[in-house]
């Protein structure tokens, strides 16, 4: 007999629908799965057998033949067990309605029947109920992620003797809906702004980047308090909307690291990756083309610390995503592009030694070294930063006896404010941030008069700015001129903007 149960499989974020066929006809005993199923996929054979047993059903002593349809496509991990189990009992009469035909089911079983959490089940859910798909049978752990969809009939059930009830009429409840607000919890950062003495510099210079969605770089000795100022910039940037969540949400579920208890990311992703991390890690791939840090830090930071200690190739692959603001994964089997619009915190020292430039501190590294350890970074890549920031050693007095600076709440006020402004100038463009302008905004919102043209002549002439530099000092300046209030760029703004543009020649 002949059963056809119908599941979802993904492909990056973007799942798509998979036929799972099961033929059983008389002969020797045996067992085949057609469909270009990966590993783990091809083994949920021991896995069906014994969960079907050991839930009290019978397991055929027949030839098994089970097709993953499209059979072009790579099916990957071991989301379509039940689906299997279920279309071996369909085909052998063990269950008699033909109720699952109305369900998208997809689910992993453990040898005794239980059914396991998988990997992206938001992302999936969202692509089925697109496709016009509204019921589903998922298991049990993914109840939580999959109920702040709405518009859909979620069932997460805990066993295979529990799916087999429901098809077979017994009355199970659906997956309630949850509210974002609900979800979303006061966050204790650990950190804050006050908290930090001195570097009143790189405060101004860390809350235009967030304000505007822009990169930054911090250069400055060691113990300056480069980390601390960099950890402290997710508590000034503005929460996250719904939409955004579930972008976020969508790819920390493809990568297994969402908390399956609370479901939903509702704080800004804020990544550190080692110096020592590998491409693959950074942009994503390896076998499976999975999101990689840039992907994982989508609506949040990436930042790296000491970031000429990672390899060459490694930061150059960082060019096209800061551009972009995604990634192509490109694999012989596979083509997946995920999001990667973050902002990009980066922090190093002026020399190996770190002492180049310091006021109180004795630099003992050659011109050549010094030349060679910050040529590390390429042109193109510095071109890529908006804000370099010198970040300097704070006195004794300033670390013992200077009052509380401002608090990160009061700064994300303004960030609030001037992020409302943006969104209002954008609303018909398609993008949220100053960051973000292509040459159309440019020429629309940064018209800028005489004075601030020869400013700007100057500074591309004497800093031998690219065509890039010259207009990410555009881009600052007109965060500037919104955190200021202004609805024209003005000659301070160019100038303050042009000051966070001289670091790397000054290194070079």
């Amino acid at each position: 007999m002949l059963a056809k149960i119908l599941s979802y499989a993904l492909d990056g974020l973007t799942g798509y629908a998979v036929d799972v066929e099961i033929d059983i006809n008389s002969g020797l005993p045996g067992y085949d799965m057609v469909g270009l199923a990966s590993t783990a996929t091809k083994e949920s054979k021991e896995r069906v057998r014994s969960a079907i047993k050991n839930s009290g059903f019978q397991y055929p002593a027949k030839r098994i033949i089970v097709n993953l349809a499209p059979a072009d496509t790579k099916k990957e991990g071991p989301t379509f067990d039940l689906p299997v189990a279920l279309g071996i009992m369909a085909a052998t009469g063990q269950i008699e309605s033909k109720a699952y035909k109305q369900y998208v089911i997809v689910g992993e079983l453990s040898l005794d029947g239980e059914l396991r959490h998988v990997n992206g089940i938001m992302p999936l859910l969202i692509s089925a109920m697109q496709a016009g798909h509204r019921k589903f049978i998922i298991p049990a752990a993914n109840a939580r992620e999959a109920s702040f969809i709405e518009g859909i009939d979620v069932y997460a059930l805990n066993n295979l003797r529990e799916v087999v009830e429901m098809l077979s009429g017994v009355v199970f409840e659906k997956v309630p809906t949850s509210t974002y607000e609900s979800a979303c919890v006061s966050h204790g950062y650990g950190v804050d702004f006050a908290d930090v003495k001195g570097q009143s510099v790189a405060k101004r210079a860390l809350e235009i980047a967030v304000a505007g969605g822009h990169n930054a770089l911090m250069i400055g000795p060691p113990g300056a308090g480069k980390t601390m100022l960099a950890k402290c910039v997710p508590t000034i940037m503005p929460e996250m909307t719904f939409e955004e969540a579930v972008e976020v949400t969508k790819i920390h579920s493809v990568a297994g690291i969402l908390d399956s208890d609370v479901g939903i990311v509702t704080t800004r992703p804020f990544r550190t990756p080692h110096h020592t991390t590998t491409v693959p890690a950074l942009i994503g791939g390896g076998a499976k083309a999975r999101p990689g840090e840039v992907s994982l830090a989508n609506h949040g930071v990436l930042f790296l610390d000491e970031m000429p200690e990672y390899s060459r190739h490694a930061l150059e692959t960082l060019r096209q995503p800061l551009e972009d603001r995604k990634v192509t994964v490109a694999r012989v089997q596979q083509t997946t592009e995920y999001p990667a619009n973050f902002m990009l915190i980066a922090s190093m020292n002026p020399c190996p030694c770190g002492n180049y430039g310091s006021k109180n501190q004795i630099c003992r590294c050659t011109p050549s070294q010094i030349h060679n350890y910050v040529s590390k970074l390429s042109g193109p890549l510095m071109d890529r930063i908006d804000l370099q920031i010198e970040v300097d050693n704070i006195s004794y007095d300033e670390l013992r006896f200077q009052k509380s600076g401002e608090t990160s709440a009061q700064i994300k006020e303004r960030v609030n404010r001037v992020r409302a402004v943006q969104r209002k100038r954008f609303e018909k463009d398609g993008i949220l941030t100053n960051a973000e302008m292509g040459a159309k905004e440019l020429n629309k919102y940064c018209v800028i008069d005489k004075d601030c043209e020869r400013l700007l002549q100057k500074a591309f002439e004497k800093l031998n700015l690219s065509a890039r530099g010259t207009t990410r000092i555009l881009k600052v300046a007109r965060t500037i001129a919104d955190i200021e209030g202004s609805e024209n760029i003005l000659p301070a703004h160019i100038g303050e903007a042009i000051q966070y543009r001289g670091l790397d020649r000054k290194y070079h």
